[in-house]
This record gives structure tokens, sequence and C-alpha cells, in this order.
């Protein structure tokens, strides 16, 4: 899809939620109107692999049934690619006729699932009232976040807002870290797991204490009491469709095993000079953009004592013959990947990344012995 349709189908999606919010200001709900919750099934493409969740509104008696949710951002956005990564990239909030999403969700063959949420009147009044206003003001939109403000968290924030107290809290996995919750995800996504999993920092290794997934908001919702009854009714399940696993001879953990192989079995200087370069490189933007970004989930990040910056130091003192340092840099490097170890001893992602230290430790042994002929170490 080419960025001048995506512009197109973003202005008419825009234009339709202004008209329905417009229709929407002086409504009174009849006593029939219903408040839910809807969650969207994960897909294949990166946008969709966590879900997503909105909220809909229907009072036949009106003719209305519209769906609000925060997951909108607008691709003419300047520096878009910036912004994302920096994490200044606004968000903001929609509505759009059900029928509309729905069929967004049958296109994309994404399952839809709808909780009813057990409300007097009044507070089914009060939250379409929030949601309109926050559609008319700049409450529509925020500063995206991967865990603390996204499609999810915010829909939260809302329903919290509208019940007066923090009723919307998370009952279950708080005993799971980010990282694990995070993990199964990507289960299809090989080389966005690993991605995910060499980027992130230490940040997600907190404990999973707040709601920020589609799939963790149902599951809580089911255990929630307000006033004292249940706050929502059985889940009910408007689309449903079965899982295809894209079908792919790259994405996934043999070929990623057999490069890393092939790099150790070969014994090319060239191939292994790229390698180190590569993880040196990759180190330097890890540092970058944990300075440089606003999200947290990208600061701090320990992945840093394999995809070491040095590295590229030592590269520099093999290629101008300076065997001392050279062989001091390896040794350096071969203890950041010890410590690295002992830091990942219980982490979720460490038989993801071992293939990597383990390539890593083979070439440093290599290069060190190679250059260690008669030269004394010397820190």
């Amino acid at each position: 899809m080419n960025s001048s349709l995506l512009k197109k189908i973003f202005s008419f999606t825009l234009l339709i939620g202004l008209t329905i919010n417009s229709f929407a200001q002086n409504i009174v709900l009849s006593k029939n109107a219903r408040a839910s919750v809807i969650t969207c099934d994960t897909g294949n493409e990166s946008y969709s692999l966590f879900g997503h969740t909105a909220i809909r509104i229907t009072d036949l008696d009106n003719n209305l049934d519209v769906v609000y949710n925060y997951g909108a951002f607008d691709f003419a956005t300047p520096n878009f690619v910036p912004k994302f990564i920096k994490g200044d990239l606004q968000y903001f909030a929609v509505a759009n006729a059900f029928s509309d999403f729905l069929n967004q969700y049958t296109y994309e063959k994404r399952g839809v699932y709808e909780q009813e949420l057990i409300l007097p009147l009044a507070y089914k009044q009060k939250l379409f009232d929030n949601l309109s206003e926050a559609l008319r003001s700049s409450e529509s939109y925020y500063t995206y976040k991967f865990i603390d403000k996204n499609c999810t968290s915010m829909v939260v924030d809302m329903l919290n807002k509208t019940l007066e107290g923090k009723v919307i809290v998370k009952k279950t996995d708080t005993d799971k870290t980010y990282r694990s919750i995070l993990y199964p995800y990507f289960d299809n996504s090989f080389y966005e797991k690993l991605g995910t999993s060499i980027i992130f920092g230490k940040k997600v290794d907190a404990y999973g204490t707040q709601i920020f997934l589609p799939f963790e908001l149902q599951k809580s919702l089911k255990l929630i009491q307000f006033q004292d009854h249940p706050l929502c009714k059985e889940s009910k399940i408007l689309l449903e469709f079965k899982k295809e696993v894209p079908g792919t001879l790259w994405d996934n953990f043999y070929t990623y095993a057999l490069l890393l192989g092939f790099i150790v079995i070969l014994n090319k200087k060239s191939i292994d000079l790229f390698y180190l370069s590569i993880m040196g490189l990759l180190g330097i933007f890890f540092g970058f953009v944990g300075f440089y970004s606003f999200h947290q989930e990208l600061s701090n990040n320990y992945n840093m004592l394999l995809f070491n910056p040095t590295l590229l130091a030592l590269l520099y003192f093999y290629f101008t013959k300076n065997k001392k340092w050279t062989v001091n840099l390896c040794v350096l490097n071969a203890l950041s990947i010890l410590v690295y170890l002992i830091i990942m001893v219980n982490k979720t992602h460490l038989l993801i990344v071992l293939p990597l230290m383990l390539t890593s430790a083979v070439l440093l042994a290599k290069t060190a012995i190679k250059n260690s002929k008669r030269v004394p170490l010397v820190f």
C-alpha cells in the first residue's frame, strides 16, 4: 500500500470520525444503550502483533453504533520515522461506525471479541460523554509509549476516569516480567523476537504490574468486580478466524543458527571482521537510541555488553597492527560477555542470544590467539 493511498484512507477515516463525533455531541442515551470493550486478535504484520483494544457504544434507539479507539496516527506527519524512534510521535483517538470497523478486521481476517460492561445507564452516559469530549479536545492526543501509553492503556484510563477510581487494574500475570509477557507474541516472527530482545533494556525486565496489552485487559476484565457484581458479561465472539501462520524458509531459529555456524566454521578473516564490526555498530546504535529516545524501554540496555562499541576500537588496533591492544580488547570483550552471561541467567531471552554469545566468544578467542604471540597483556 503506497503512502498516497494511506494518506487518503487516513483523511477519509478522520472525516468520518469528526462527522460521528459532531452527531454524537448532544445525544442522551436510551435505557437500551450498551457499552463494551472490544478486543481484536493479533495479526501477522508488525503493527498487529499484539492485537488492539477499543470501546464500543451501541444505542439502536438513537441509531448509534460507534467504536472509539486510540490507535490512530498520521503517516503524513513530518519526520514520521525519527519521531517514532524518538518517542514523541502523537497518536490520537478516532470514532468509526462499527460496521466499518468490523469490515476492516474481516478483511484482515483477525478475530474480534466483545465484553459488554454491566453498568448503570448513568455511567454509560458518562463514558459516552467522556469519549465525545475527548475527541473534541486535546485529550484525544497522546504521546505513544510502548508500555505506558498505547491503545489499551488509554482505554483503561478512560474507563477508570468514568468509574471515578482505579477500578480497572491488572489481575493476571503480575508475577511475570514485561519481557516474558511479550515473548509469546513473537513465536511466528523469529527475527522480530530477536530484534526486540536485543534493543529492549532494563525496563521490560520489571514485573508487568500494569495493563498494556489487549488480551491482558480482556483477561483482567473477567475478574474485576464493580459495585458488588462482575464488571462485564462473558466475552462474546463477533469475528473469529482460523489462525494462518505464514510459511517462511528464512524467518526462524535455524537460519539464524546456520548463519552464525557458517561464520565460525568458514574461518575467513574478512567475514570475522565484518561480524565484529556489525556487533560494534549495533552497540553504538543501541547506546544512541537509549540516550536519544524518550522510550524508556530502550534505555539502560545491558545487551551492549554483548554488542560492545569497543569492538570497533579492537578493529582499529587490528588494522593498525597494534597486537598488544588488539589482544587487550579481545580480553575486555570476552570479560564483558562473561558478565553479560551472568546477568542473562534468569532472563527470558537467554537462549535466543546464546548463539551470538558463542560466536563472539569464538571469534574473539581466535583473534586474540593470532595476535598474542610474544605479546604481554598490559592494560
